[in-house]
């Protein structure tokens, strides 16, 4: 293991996350135009010379993405001299940069076509969509990064990861979309109590952010249920999957805590701290998710690898490792 390469792909990982709270922030603080419609410059220039509490939030979002592009293309040129051709961190390391661009130019696109600030309109909602997702595949690059680097792992193939973990990634995201568009719908129409939220939910001449409000908490209950069945299978596996059930039982826990502080943001009525608190969480659960599909499918190539001869009974039907 390169200890030091290791550490710098976690610590760029981790670094992440107040990136992407921050960009949070700029939505619920209507930040989101504190540029103008300026990109990559600031109301038109690369210092903005008048400093507004929206200006000031949204350039320091930029400076931060500013950071995470140095430390990446940092991590991605290390990863070319540390590991040997070939090696899996070097295509993971790859992948971070072309998601952090595409990143990039998706957050230059929410300013460029003012999906920002108190625009309503069902554009903003797929952009922002499509914005998460992104973000998510970022997040998943960067975790397979340092975790390859951490396992020494070299190779690793993506078919070897259980289709009920497969399940258990697009179910993560399908619940963080709907979150994400709750969120908006929480900053935008922001109600007085739980009752009056909910009839706004209901009513037919609420907006369709509102409407779709609803769809979250199902989805994000169902989900939960899916995912802690899922990590609960991973947690019977053989001896030689130990990190494989460490990797479960820290998903069951994080599912278990996020569906408690929804229920508080829920009844709170959304304040903003509650809701970075929330978005904080989620994404460490999408990473813990990415890592236990990583462990399976290293536990999986082990089993299948082994001399028949040596190998003990087992099952393995891409719901469970048994």
């Amino acid at each position: 293991m390169n200890r030091r390469f290791t550490w710098f792909a976690w610590a760029a990982l981790a670094y992440n996350f107040p990136v992407i709270l921050w960009g949070a922030y700029v939505r619920v603080s209507f930040s989101g135009d504190g540029c103008g419609a300026h990109w990559p410059t600031c109301n038109g220039q690369v210092l903005p010379g008048e400093m507004t509490a929206p200006t000031l939030i949204e350039f320091t979002h930029r400076m931060m993405t500013s950071v995470d592009c140095i430390a990446l293309i940092a991590l991605c040129v290390w990863a070319f001299i540390a590991f040997p051709k070939s090696h899996a961190v070097r295509r993971y390391a790859v992948l971070s940069v072309i998601f952090l661009f595409i990143e990039a130019l998706l957050g230059a696109g929410l300013v460029l076509f003012r999906h920002v600030a108190r625009d309503e309109s069902a554009g903003r909602a797929w952009y922002l969509s499509a914005h998460l997702v992104n973000t998510m595949l970022l997040l998943a690059c960067m975790t397979a990064t340092a975790w390859l680097a951490y396992t020494a792992t070299a190779r690793f193939n993506l078919a070897r990861i259980p289709r009920l973990l497969w399940g258990s990634l697009a179910i993560t995201v399908a619940v963080s979309i709907t979150g994400a568009i709750a969120a908006l719908g929480d900053t935008l129409f922001p109600a007085a109590s739980l009752a009056e939220g909910m009839r706004r939910d209901f009513s037919s001449a609420s907006s369709l952010l509102l409407r779709l409000r609803l769809v979250h908490p199902v989805i994000a209950i169902l989900g939960a249920a899916y995912l802690i069945w899922a990590a609960a299978a991973m947690l019977r596996g053989k001896p030689e999957g130990d990190s494989l059930r460490t990797a479960g039982a820290r998903v069951i826990a994080l599912v278990l805590c996020q569906i408690m502080l929804g229920a508080v943001n829920l009844s709170l009525l959304a304040p903003v701290w509650m809701q970075l608190i929330h978005l904080l969480i989620a994404d460490i659960v999408w990473v813990s998710v990415v890592m236990l599909s990583l462990e399976a499918a290293k536990t999986v190539s082990r089993l299948a690898d082994r001399p028949l001869a040596s190998a003990a009974p087992s099952r393995m039907n891409g719901s469970s490792i048994v």
